[in-house]
């Protein structure tokens, strides 16, 4: 009575098959097969991030760079009359 026979399962696999079809199926298994990719690629490139030490830039001095000047130029005069 608690386990299932061989029958239960013939027609578990059944009912399932007709519900979602062949096609879905296997689409699933692609899309599980694709992720676990995904996912071993994310953890290899992890792992050469952790290898790899970050490089660092000297940092750049912002005395020598020219500020943004975003008023009009002063040459223009208005002539009012």
């Amino acid at each position: 009575m608690g386990s299932m026979s061989l029958w239960h399962w013939i027609i578990v696999i059944a009912v399932v098959l007709l519900l979602f079809g062949r096609g879905k199926i296997s689409e699933l298994m692609g899309d599980v097969a694709q992720g676990i990719k995904a996912f071993k690629k994310g953890m290899s490139e992890d792992e050469t991030a952790k290898a790899e030490p970050p490089k660092s830039e000297p940092a750049k001095s912002l005395d020598h760079q020219p500020a943004p000047t975003t008023a009009e130029p002063q040459s223009e005069t208005r002539k009012v009359g």
